[in-house]
């Protein structure tokens, strides 16, 4: 293993004391909440979800107080789901800590064995190949979950298929086939074939998210980022046409462009 400078850390007993604390808490709220001691693996699962999203929104605010709070909330869904795989004989926090620490030596042979790994892509493909190893998976994509919303599925799916070499050379490349498919989509859409313009339209989607990940934008950021830009416009149109007396439902599209445009320049 290569010499690694240990980070300084004052509070490091403080941190596992912290944790202690919070094993504990769980064990008597588990012992004694009629809550807590009716909640199974498969009940907690969409808060577990409501919570990951709610730590993706402080994120995207850059709210670090809020950050802190939602990794709480977080921390909490994990130990809850290791002690109630420990009342079952399954495993434990121990199981799970040391778990994740076995997969990170696996994982970065450049740090703790003679690997070489000189960039940020090279490590990424040392990890998508190791990883195919440990799972067995017989296809590189057998490790995307199934269950991920489409668009961060295709970025998912882009990554592991780069991790083992299977991408363009240049993103002019990239941008080429995004055209290619705007033209098809184009075509299919005029024609009035609806089946055949949802595929292209689905095409030209993927295309596009390819060719964020060449230009260094995550595309999930960059949409939800528009979203919240879309949600802040439109709610200063309704609430400055309701101070003047309008009901939107009513306006025009010239009457309700001239607060979008007073909207954008906020």
């Amino acid at each position: 293993m290569k010499e690694v400078q240990k980070y300084p850390d004052a509070r490091r007993e403080e941190k596992l004391q912290a944790f202690d604390r919070l094993l504990t808490i769980m064990d008597q709220l588990r012992n004694l909440c009629p809550w807590d001691k009716k909640q199974t693996i498969e009940s907690i699962r969409h808060l577990t979800i409501e919570e990951t999203f709610e730590l993706s929104d402080a994120i995207l605010e850059n709210d670090l107080e809020e950050i802190r709070k939602e990794l709480g909330d977080i921390m909490l869904h994990m130990v809850f789901y290791a002690r109630m795989a420990d009342e079952q004989k399954a495993f434990d926090m121990a199981d799970v800590l040391n778990g994740i620490s076995d997969k990170l030596i696996n994982r970065h042979p450049h740090i703790y064995s003679d690997v070489e790994a000189n960039d940020e892509q090279a490590v990424k493909e040392n990890w998508e190949k190791i990883k195919l190893k440990e799972k067995g998976n017989k296809s590189v994509l057998g490790g995307v979950p199934k269950s991920l919303p489409a668009l961060i599925k295709s970025i998912r799916i882009q990554e592991k298929a780069r991790g083992v070499g299977f991408d363009w050379d240049k993103k002019e490349q990239v941008w080429g086939k995004v055209e290619e498919e705007i033209q098809e989509f184009k075509t299919e859409e005029e024609a009035g074939n609806q089946e055949k313009a949802t595929e292209e339209f689905g095409d030209l989607m993927f295309s596009l998210i390819n060719y964020a990940r060449f230009a260094g934008i995550n595309p999930e950021e960059a949409l939800e980022k528009t979203n919240k830009k879309f949600i802040k416009r439109f709610n200063y149109l309704e609430a400055e046409s309701k101070k003047e007396g309008k009901q939107i439902s009513e306006m025009s599209l010239e009457e309700m462009d001239v607060y979008w445009e007073k909207a954008k320049k906020l």
